[in-house]
């Protein structure tokens, strides 16, 4: 892919606009660990999914106190922790490009808005005036309303714009909300069949449409 139109564009962060890999397979493989929990499957599952789905899923059996502390401490944990964290590819470029030209940009992110905020800024890509974030949301992704509420915010029907995601919940949730689904990365899956694909944006040409 060389150039894209839209009339809004969305980008998902974790993955499709920051690598932040080593710093997320650190926190949760040592978590994983400490609670008797397989890393791999851990880290399959908890790829963008906000941290409270994840370790609700792995940990049904926690109160609901015990699951948010345990949430805190690993956002906690995960803020501090800023090495290694790079842009992918020509994400820094398209999305100044993009905000120069006043094109309708979010990005809607699983994480919550202080740690999205710092990977965003440790990786030098600008953030638009739009986030959503995990504590903007009742329901994380694989469901659509991150995407949906974003589309709201940017005043672009959700059928005119496009999203680009790297992860399985997020390019469920983006395919659900009737956007344009763009997959950054290789992952691939019954979902992405058929999706446009691109591996980072060195060389895109992305404008208003």
């Amino acid at each position: 892919m060389d150039e894209i139109e839209a009339a809004g564009f969305l980008f998902d962060m974790d993955g499709t606009l920051v690598d932040s890999t080593a710093v997320v397979e650190s926190v949760w493989t040592a978590f994983g660990r400490r609670h008797g929990l397989d890393p791999a499957a851990l880290l399959a599952y908890a790829h963008g999914r906000q941290a409270v789905d994840t370790v609700a899923h792995f940990l049904p059996e926690l109160s609901v106190e015990s699951r948010d502390e345990l949430v805190r401490g690993l956002v906690a944990e995960e803020i501090t922790r800023t090495d290694g964290i790079v842009e992918v590819p020509g994400a820094a470029a398209l999305l100044d490009r993009l905000l120069s030209d006043d094109v309708p940009v979010a990005v809607v992110t699983s994480a919550p808005r202080e740690l999205a905020i710092g990977r965003m800024r440790a990786a030098g890509v600008p953030l638009p005036p739009v986030l959503i974030a995990a504590e903007d949301v009742a329901r994380g992704k694989p469901d659509p309303q991150g995407y949906v509420l974003a589309a709201e915010r940017i005043r672009v029907p959700i059928s005119e714009c496009v999203v680009f995601e790297d992860a399985e919940a997020g390019l469920q949730a983006a395919v659900a909300s009737g956007a344009r689904v763009v997959v950054v990365g290789r992952h691939e899956s019954p979902v992405t069949v058929g999706l446009e694909r691109l591996i980072d944006y060195s060389g895109l040409r992305a404008a208003a449409g």
